[in-house]
């Protein structure tokens, strides 16, 4: 299962969230704390949101480690935004490692990126890709279950009408996360689905900790209410006016301020970058 990380606030360089924290997301590329094997080498991608231009996420991602990319090292010592994810990926059995199954995926404004797996996808994907429009069918381009989920998320997005942006993210991604558990028991199996996904449009974002079958989902945590720096490997959390989040697979820091998100919940960031962490009502 895979690591990632969301950050949501005033503008920060992209090293003060992958490579410099002594819990860094690449720290967590080779030695995780919440996973029972710790390596999650299978390639990685950041995505960020650029000052003064249009509302469509960057993206780079490679199949390489995270660890030892000089690529990755670079970028993030000069990138800075207001809205950055970062993903490093372990895949799931059967899925091959190329540049187009690694995270986040992007689509228009959106940007995405999911820790965990559809238990058995390979007995589920036909119905899941029938239930696709012809439009998010045809942007499909990698072989992973991760970015089928984010095609259903697109199509059920566009379907709704009429609420603020956050809501409207969040009642898709519920949408989405039934699509997916209706479409597994009509086939019969019980392996289970872990979905710890992540959507964001640059300005709001939901993310879920989820699993399907009643086991623990993969872990998850939420900081808020601080700014967020990091100084010569020591990452900091301080007092701020400016509103700050920080959704997390693991903490990236030992401040006490992590909280871990209850199982079967979604954390809701509107644009005034407020949080609401609210059960998953998917039955």
């Amino acid at each position: 299962m895979c690591r990632f990380v969301l950050y949501m606030g005033p503008e920060i360089k992209m090293g003060s969230l992958v490579t410099e924290p002594t819990h860094s997301i690449i720290v967590q590329s080779y030695r995780s704390e919440e996973r029972e094997e710790p390596l999650n080498g299978d390639g990685f991608g950041v995505a960020w949101y650029p000052t003064g231009t249009d509302d469509a996420p960057a993206v780079f991602k490679s199949v390489s480690p995270a660890w030892n990319n000089q690529n990755l090292l670079n970028l993030s010592r000069v990138i800075h935004s207001h809205c950055i994810l970062a993903h490093v990926r372990a895949a799931s059995p059967g899925l091959p490692v190329t540049r187009l199954n690694c995270h986040p995926f992007a689509w228009e404004r959106f940007a995405f990126m999911h820790n965990g797996h559809i238990g058995g996808f390979q007995t589920v994907k036909r119905q899941l890709h029938g239930m696709l429009t012809d439009s998010s069918y045809a942007w499909v381009q990698g072989t992973t279950d991760s970015e089928t989920i984010f095609a259903l998320f697109v199509d059920s997005y566009c379907a709704l009408e009429g609420e603020v942006p956050a809501e409207k993210m969040a009642t898709a991604l519920m949408t989405t996360i039934k699509s997916v558990e209706v479409s597994c028991q009509s086939a019969g199996h019980t392996a289970g689905c872990d979905l710890n996904l992540a959507v964001t449009d640059g300005h709001s974002a939901v993310v879920s900790r989820y699993s399907t079958d009643g086991s623990t989902p993969n872990s998850l945590y939420v900081h808020t209410g601080h700014s967020y720096s990091c100084d010569g490997g020591d990452a900091k959390l301080s007092p701020s006016a400016d509103p700050t989040v920080l959704v997390a697979s693991e903490p990236l820091t030992l401040d006490a301020s992590w909280h871990s998100v209850d199982a079967n919940h979604i954390v809701v960031i509107n644009e005034s970058l407020e949080v609401d962490i609210r059960p998953l009502n998917i039955h």
